[in-house]
Order: structure tokens, then sequence, then C-alpha cells
């Protein structure tokens, strides 16, 4: 099963609360990025956040799991968390600052 179109679509949109968010195709799904920053992927409609500490933190409730066979986990942030555009724009936030200081 792939991601749907619609489904970056909708997630782009609300990720514009955080900064300026953009999606690249990626071995049939899509990278997610924010500020030019690799944060995360979308497999089969669901988003995979990168992990980090300061946003294991805050996404304390959030479950880990791989988004494909062999990938690292990651931070999976439901749909319904999407819509709390304060609460998405705050973890992507921290986690677009995290890795930057991370990649110094």
């Amino acid at each position: 099963m792939s991601t749907d179109q619609r489904t970056i679509d909708l997630l782009l949109e609300r990720l514009a609360v955080a900064g300026e968010p953009a999606a690249k195709k990626m071995f049939g799904e899509y990278g997610i990025y924010c500020d030019g920053v690799f944060i995360g992927v979308v497999c089969d409609d669901r988003f995979h956040l990168k992990p980090t500490k300061q946003g294991l933190a805050f996404g304390h409730d959030l479950e880990l799991a791989p988004a494909y066979d062999g990938a690292k986990p990651s931070m999976v942030v439901p749909g319904e968390r999407w819509d709390d555009r304060d609460w998405l724009g705050e973890i992507v936030r921290i986690t677009v600052a995290s890795l930057r200081k991370a990649k110094k």
C-alpha cells in the first residue's frame, strides 16, 4: 500500500504552522522536510517523525514503530494529532531544532 497524495497535501498544510514544509517522493513513499531539514517520512499514510531526545520528551505518548521493514523506530504521529496545530507545530519545531543542533 502506498500513501495517497491527499494525505501529503493535508500534512503539508498542517505542517505550515511550524515553518516551510516540503515532501519528496522516496521509494514510492515520501520524505518530509521542514525548513530544509529532513524530519521524517510518510509510509502507508502514516507520518513517522524522526525521534530526538527533546521530541520524545514532548511526544512521550506517541507510539514508536519502524516506518518500513528494516527501519529504525520513529515517532508515529496519528492523524487525529494533525488537527491540533499548536501541538503539531511545537513537536515539529522541537524536532527541527534538535536535528539542526545535532548536525553542527
